[in-house]
């Protein structure tokens, strides 16, 4: 993007979305029509964005880079800079620095099929791949999205849900943790409804993200099913804060995860200390 990472370029918010109670999607555009459309990043990279006055934090990118022109991610109340970003609206200016990180090795997967398995907030990293495989949809074989919330109001992107699994040979499944009188669907915890389901793991690779807890029993459940590490991905989406490896906060054995990661198949995650 520019040969000074701490450098952020400004960017006019087009769109604010209410996702649930305490999380919205930012669309934003470059304010340098050039930039706006020569950026390029790739599904499970990450950026940071400054509210001037207030800090910066760090959020994927969960627009997918298929779809030119803006870029999108999604934003949890949960701080200062947060809190912040949730007070602004469409024309108002934030900076973007980025993209860092690795990314899902998409180009390897081709051919497979793709299991997503998200909770919460969780799904916005996964919402980036997603979207890229669909928009991509000849290259990969059948898709599963597992993805489970607290309540029925704890969903993210529901206005997506209907082209998700309308997708051809694309399989919606959702679950909460606890219904009302107008849920319909499952009801239980992700790591149990992906039992319940019991996919095979013959040619297919498993993603996942959402609450640390979740991660820890997908991952077991997963192993458990017969998968190999080398088949399940998932990506530690909490641990940074600079994004290029000198603040040190996300560093986990010899790996800085703003710089070798935020991306790790489950055989990674195995020889570093554990984060579940």
């Amino acid at each position: 993007m520019d040969s000074n990472p701490y450098q952020p370029h400004l960017a006019t918010l087009e769109d604010v979305i209410t996702e649930t109670s305490d999380t919205k999607t930012f669309r934003a555009a470059f304010r340098d029509t050039d930039l706006r459309e020569t950026f390029t990043y790739e599904p499970g990279q990450f950026q940071e964005v400054s509210v001037f006055g207030q800090g910066e934090a760090t959020f994927c990118l969960t627009s997918t880079p298929t779809r030119k022109g803006y870029i999108e991610f999604s934003v949890k109340k949960v701080g200062q800079v947060t809190e912040s970003l949730h007070g602004m609206s469409p024309g108002d200016v934030v900076g973007i620095r980025g993209p860092f990180g690795n990314w899902f090795p998409y180009s390897e997967w081709k051919g497979k099929k793709l299991l997503f398995i998200g909770g919460g907030i969780g799904m916005a990293p996964l919402r980036s791949l997603l979207n890229f495989c669909l928009d991509n949809r000849s290259d990969y074989g059948p898709v599963d999205i597992i993805y489970g919330a607290r309540s029925p109001q704890d969903f993210c992107y529901e206005n997506e849900f209907e082209a998700w699994g309308g997708a051809p040979d694309t399989r919606l499944h959702l679950t909460v943790d606890r219904g009302d009188d107008s849920w319909k669907g499952n009801v239980g915890f992700v790591p149990a409804y992906l039992n319940d389901l019991n996919p095979s793991p013959e040619g297919l690779i498993a993603i996942t993200c959402g609450p640390p807890i979740m991660i820890k029993f997908v991952l077991q459940n997963l192993d458990k099913l017969g998968f190999a590490p080398e088949q399940v991905y998932s990506t530690l989406e909490m641990k940074m804060k600079c994004g290029i490896g000198k603040c040190g906060r996300c560093n986990i054995g010899d790996k800085f995860v703003c710089i070798d990661g935020p991306v790790f198949s489950y055989a990674q995650l195995k020889e570093l200390p554990p984060e579940f």
